[in-house]
């Protein structure tokens, strides 16, 4: 039987690429009678469509996933669907990761490896327009919340460069890319060939290396 939603629930929508991961966060967060679960996205495009659909008051989203990683949906959706918070969740607690959810409007950053209560209190904050940093990185929230003192390669791409980069890093092809960007082939390749300039690589295997290592794109 479905719940009912009363008036103090606080609507969810689960964005991450794994379902064992979405069942669970869903099984955790349906503890808590203030709550409830309404639905589920696989990649950053979808969740950005079923929040447009659905409106939840908050969004857990995932930091790496395939075709739209969190970081470039939550920009996506900040501008979409300014009345939802997002929530990042994330195996990564660099301070460049936290600092990049953070600036593309995430509301809070959880880590993977967290309780149940903190995904529930950190969906509560975010629901009331609160920030809110997972328990293991309150510690140092100072630092993940300021711009990382080395210069990232990250600050001379622009939204649609780090896009194609995630892309290529997946094993698009340029055709393929060109579908979903909805540019021409050539455009792509265009953007290939600066990207390896900008970024000073190579090879796609060396693209590969850095679109992990800044949370693009989730390891193969």
């Amino acid at each position: 039987m479905n719940k009912i939603k009363t008036k103090m629930q606080i609507t969810v929508l689960l964005a991450d690429d794994h379902a064992v991961v979405r069942e669970g966060l869903k099984v955790l967060l349906e503890q808590s009678a203030d709550i409830r679960v309404v639905g589920e996205a696989a990649d950053g495009f979808e969740a950005v469509q079923l929040a447009e659909e659905l409106a939840p008051d908050v969004v857990i989203m995932d930091i790496t996933m395939r075709d739209l990683n969190g970081v470039e949906a939550t920009r996506l959706l900040r501008d979409k669907c300014p009345a939802t918070r997002v929530v990042m969740l994330s195996m990564h607690s660099n301070s460049e990761h936290v600092f990049r959810a953070l600036e593309a409007g995430a509301a809070g950053f959880v880590l993977k490896e967290s309780t149940g209560e903190d995904v529930a209190a950190a969906v509560r904050a975010a629901h009331a327009g609160q920030r809110y940093l997972s328990r293991a990185l309150a510690a140092r929230e100072s630092t993940v919340q300021s711009r990382p003192t080395r210069t990232s390669p990250m600050d001379s791409l622009s939204g649609r460069e780090r896009h194609v980069v995630q892309l290529v890093a997946e094993g698009r092809t340029s055709a393929e890319i060109a579908v979903i960007m909805n540019l021409s082939p050539k455009t792509i390749e265009t953007y290939r060939l600066r990207l390896m300039k900008k970024l000073r690589v190579n090879n796609v295997a060396d693209l590969v290396k850095f679109a992990i290592a800044h949370g693009l794109t989730p390891p193969s």
